[in-house]
């Protein structure tokens, strides 16, 4: 019988009895058998105990990518569940973008199949339209039917509205979830970076804020019209957050996630043309980072999401506007958010939308930290200072502009 016993933990989970209680919580075979603001003791436990070790239910991101099948050599199921593991993470939700991409009922079952013995919990995504090209609407029932959480086309953007709205109204059938990273290509100029003044000094090609919100509004504007839920996946501008409030005040189904890492970096730090700060949507102006804090106090945004995307160096060791964008985000997501909250933001707010926002947007359940529970948890400590390093990576690739950097806050364990 495996035993495991937390010793003296902080709980931050709002659906426990035991929140904000320092507690010692004892597992054996995967359930909470005893929890218990006295000692508890057991002489075959495994003993987890440090300084200011917190826990809560397992946290899970809502957007990764996985280069299963097509492009293992870049990330596999098992490197990334290592990567999620070690970030944290009991769940993640994946992208379609794979070759083939995941669209059919036997997709969803090839990834779930395969990642059914992991630690990790595998939750794909299907395809929205066909090879995500935009043009033709899935077979999502049966997706839905077989397992699928969401419906995106991933890394593209949703272009023929025609065809989004037939998919939202046919979703509202089993209230299935769109999840869109939205954006106007016409005017996103096939840039590089943010548009602004360092975009300028560096003559690089600019994205501007208004490729994104008027891609949002666009999508906004078609709800009100069609009914069903949309999920605008990582936001990154302050007129995004405007939009989004508003949606949501104007009482439509809306929500949305920021990436970890989008909070750490602003468009200032690319002067040295590093293609691992390389990011969609790229990173922004400091205004823009203060208008995500306030969305994330106020409860706009929902969920923050890793974006994990990862490249092999043939895809980033090239002149800055041939690199592709984006960066690997699994290990360090929690610890990029603790290390650059503001001092009105809390921690319990932080891990709120680590865990119980995406499971209710995902409908995944939410799992509850009592005795007779079955045990989804993740141990972190919140005050550790700890330096990341080429040998804390789990996933197969490396294209991160963190390593050398020195965090506060680090997972410690999952357990599930």
């Amino acid at each position: 019988m495996k035993e495991i016993l937390l010793n003296n933990v902080r709980v931050s989970s709002s659906t426990s009895p035991y929140h904000q209680k320092t507690v010692n919580v004892l597992v054996k075979d995967g359930i909470i058998t005893d929890i218990s603001e006295s000692s508890i003791s057991s002489s075959s436990a495994e003993v987890i105990e440090g300084n200011n070790l917190w826990v809560s239910t397992g946290w899970v991101d809502m957007r990764a990518t996985l280069n299963e099948p097509g492009d293992e050599h870049k990330e596999d199921i098992t490197s990334l569940c290592n990567a999620a593991e070690f970030g944290g993470f009991t769940d993640v939700a994946t992208l379609p973008n794979t070759n083939p991409t995941i669209q059919s009922k036997e997709g969803i079952h090839f990834i779930k199949k395969m990642s059914a013995f992991s630690p990790v919990n595998i939750h794909p995504m299907g395809a929205l339209t066909k090879n995500t090209k935009g043009e033709e609407m899935n077979e999502l029932i049966d997706m839905y039917e077989a397992g699928a959480v969401a419906f995106t086309d991933g890394i593209h953007h949703s272009w023929h509205l025609g065809v989004v709205k037939r998919a939202i109204m046919y979703m509202q059938k089993f209230d299935g979830l769109l999840v869109e990273m939205a954006n106007e290509k016409t005017l996103d100029m096939d840039g590089h970076m943010n548009e602004g003044v360092p975009s300028t000094l560096m003559g690089t090609r600019g994205i501007p804020n208004i490729a994104e919100w008027l891609g949002i509004q666009k999508l906004i504007s078609l709800l009100t019209y069609t009914g069903g839920r949309i999920h605008f996946a990582n936001i990154s501008a302050a007129e995004s957050v405007d939009l989004i409030r508003k949606a949501k005040a104007d009482g439509l189904n809306v929500t949305c996630d920021i990436a970890a890492h989008q909070i750490a970096i602003t468009d200032e730090a690319l002067s040295d043309f590093d293609t691992n700060k390389k990011v969609w949507p790229p990173f922004r102006a400091q205004k823009d980072i203060d208008a995500l804090w306030a969305g994330i106090k106020d409860g706009t945004i929902d969920s923050i999401v890793s974006s994990h995307t990862p490249h092999d160096i043939e895809s980033k060791r090239l002149e800055f506007d041939l690199a592709d964008f984006g960066i690997i985000g699994l290990e360090t997501a929690f610890a990029n958010l603790i290390t650059n909250k503001p001092n009105d933001i809390d921690v319990d707010l932080i891990i709120e939308k680590l865990t119980t926002s995406p499971r209710e947007i995902l409908k995944l359940g939410l799992p509850k930290i009592d005795k007779g529970e079955k045990a989804c948890l993740t141990i972190f400590a919140p005050e550790q200072e700890w330096t990341f390093t080429k040998e804390d990576i789990r996933s197969k690739s490396l294209n991160t502009p963190f390593i050398g950097k020195t965090f506060t806050g680090k997972p410690v364990r999952t357990i599930n």
